[in-house]
């Protein structure tokens, strides 16, 4: 196959090429970026391809082995080696906790809006803030989980419309 009929049919699988790289990354730039390193990686190897074969499923391939390396990279690049004796790194917090005046006013409105909230619409909403799962909820409230699915979906709207200067 020449250069030119390799490129050619490369160029008419570049649809199919970002279609399956949107759902592998679930985000256009990233999908994008995917493409394009497929297709630097697949025209820089066109002498490893073998002619008569399936370009489509040797550049799939080639973006499935690119999309998991970049991947790794990413989880490797995030991973903190803390070599103190005691773990210092590790058990401190990155963030420093310094609220800012607007935030803090938001928070006590919300938190306000929230105690103002009837009792049964309130304790689901507060449990599955705190993180309780809607079965554990159930359980403590004895109440069936769409109960408490719905108290807490129709809480978050009534929230939302209450709040809505909050939302930006």
């Amino acid at each position: 196959m020449t250069a030119i009929e390799f490129n050619n049919k490369l160029m008419q699988l570049q649809d199919n090429l970002g279609y399956f790289a949107r759902s592998l990354t679930n985000n256009d730039e990233e999908a994008k970026d995917l493409v394009q390193d497929t297709n630097i990686k697949a025209l820089t190897n066109r002498d490893k391809f073998q002619p008569n074969t399936n370009l489509k499923a040797w550049t799939y391939t080639i973006m499935k082995n690119t999309f998991i390396n970049n991947y790794r990279r990413k989880v490797k690049a995030n991973t903190i080696v803390d070599t103190t004796e005691d773990l210092y790194y590790l058990n401190t917090t990155k963030e420093a906790k310094y609220e800012s005046p607007d935030s803090s006013l938001a928070a006590e409105e919300i938190n306000r809006n929230i105690k103002q909230l009837d009792e049964n619409q309130r304790t689901p909403f507060e449990m599955h803030n705190q993180g309780y799962k809607y079965k554990e909820i159930a359980d403590h409230l004895d109440l069936s989980i769409g109960t408490v699915k719905s108290r807490i979906f129709f809480t978050r709207k009534k929230l939302m419309e209450k709040l809505q200067d909050f939302s930006n």
